[in-house]
């Protein structure tokens, strides 16, 4: 299975847990979780920007203002005004899947100029292995919603 397909893959399981998530799910904190479902849904698709902006300068930041809600290490508890609804973040997250599936094999083979390294444990020097990354961390966090709903159910 190529890199796309697994990240469609993977994007398709994050939007099912998604419109599973009733209204009460979105913002329900149990204790244990140190985020939420819109956290989750909102640190994916931040994340997912920052770093396909940083290994393809062809790629513009949507949404650059939603970083201070969802970057790593912010908290619902400290969000300085009102998150983006569950319409607008589901939307994006879709947009977001549309445009990466219409990547090509050259960009994704593209070699990045600088690589892009994950402390020690990990260096990547193609589009593709960010998007690799991608779809792991994306996997990851789906799981985190997945026990989020489990518990608020």
């Amino acid at each position: 299975m190529g890199t796309l397909q697994q990240f469609s893959m993977a994007r398709g399981y994050t939007l099912s847990r998604i419109k599973q998530a009733g209204e009460h799910a979105w913002d329900a904190q149990p204790e244990g979780f140190s985020n939420t479902v819109r956290w989750n849904v909102g640190h994916i698709y931040t994340f997912t920007e920052d770093f396909l902006n940083r290994a393809m300068n062809e790629y513009p930041v949507d949404k650059p203002e939603w970083a201070e809600f969802f970057a790593p290490g912010t908290s619902p508890s400290t969000w300085p005004s009102i998150p983006p609804s569950e319409e607008e973040l589901v939307a994006a997250m879709k947009d977001q899947g549309k445009r990466i599936s219409q990547l090509t094999e050259q960009q994704l083979a593209h070699r990045l100029s600088t690589p892009l390294s994950i402390g020690k444990l990990l260096t990547m020097e193609t589009v593709e292995e960010v998007l690799q990354l991608l779809t792991w961390h994306e996997g990851l966090h789906a799981g985190l919603m997945d026990g989020l709903l489990k518990v608020t159910k």
